[in-house]
């Protein structure tokens, strides 16, 4: 019987930390309209740095849905937990899937019972999905020795809004369990940030939803920074005007976008992008008056 080869998992080295990339699913290709619908085929393709990589010839961006999982130590940390499995979503490209990504996680050195801490960036059904996953009818926690933790701005915005029943689906089948569980830490996350492991750092990046954070990581002299949904796709950073169709609040969004991209231009930092197609990660470059990205390919082993 011939045994399957794993999959060779991708990952950066910065300073003494890991950062992999466990796949989930590349998502279809009319996520681009619908989520920057404003990020037209005319304004991608006068960026020949796109392609092939970041968008096809026509235009049509490349999106992905992906976990970045840490080592840290002895510590292992996920940050954001994609769609999830079996679940049942409005979305059809995230109804019910079914695909490998737990036997992905496991082969890039992350067993579920091994994890440690798991960030939500935010709690938007395509970054929480994995928290759980359904045993005998019942959705539990997937990693059970780990503190879950987000903000408390985010989590407590979500607990006075009008949700939609897809809405209150999601957190129906993957956060209430964690808090059930008591798994859920609540971070209050000041401008400076707040460390949550040795050399990961949560930071505001309010707009997208009031409470988001991005995942800042310093190791021996070297950086990196995990952006949620701060940035879907790579052709913001020419256009940070390019807001998302589900930004909460788009003009504070579009002004923490350029504020970030400022900071991060022409410095060693390394940029990973939650919803960017392989190469996934790259360094923010001037531009004339805007920027692009620079593509540090992974490692593959």
């Amino acid at each position: 019987m011939q045994t399957q080869t794993p999959p060779r998992t991708p990952h950066w080295s910065v300073g003494d930390v890991t950062i992999h990339r466990v796949d989930e699913i590349p998502l279809p290709p009319e996520t681009g309209p619908w989520l920057l619908p404003t990020a037209t085929p005319d304004v991608t393709t006068q960026h020949a740095w796109l392609h092939p990589d970041f968008a096809d010839d026509g235009g049509v961006l490349h999106l992905d849905s992906h976990t970045f999982a840490l080592t840290v130590g002895t510590l292992r940390v996920l940050v954001d937990t994609g769609i999830g499995n079996g679940k049942t979503r409005a979305n059809p490209a995230w109804h019910d899937l079914r695909t490998d990504y737990l036997r992905r996680l496991t082969c890039a050195g992350f067993p579920p019972d091994t994890v440690d801490l798991v960030v939500l960036t935010h709690l938007h059904t395509d970054h929480v999905g994995w928290n759980t996953r359904e045993e005998d009818g019942t959705w539990v926690p997937t990693f059970p020795r780990a503190r879950y933790v987000t903000s408390r701005a985010e989590r407590e915005f979500w607990a006075g809004y009008d949700m939609d029943e897809p809405r209150r689906q999601m957190f129906r089948d993957s956060v209430h369990p964690i808090e059930e569980a008591g798994l859920l830490d609540l971070i209050d996350v000041p401008a400076e940030g707040a460390e949550v492991a040795p050399g990961v750092r949560l930071v505001p990046t309010p707009g997208h939803t009031p409470g988001h954070i991005a995942v800042r990581i310093g190791s021996n002299g070297e950086s990196a920074l995990i952006t949620g949904d701060l940035l879907h796709h790579p052709v913001q950073l020419p256009h940070p005007h390019i807001g998302s169709c589900v930004d909460i609040d788009p003009e504070q969004a579009e002004a923490t976008r350029s504020a970030l991209l400022a900071s991060l231009a022409d410095t060693d930092t390394l940029l990973l992008g939650t919803h960017f197609p392989d190469p996934t990660a790259g360094r923010v470059v001037s531009d004339g008056d805007t920027y692009r990205l620079a593509p540090v390919p992974p490692t593959r082993a």
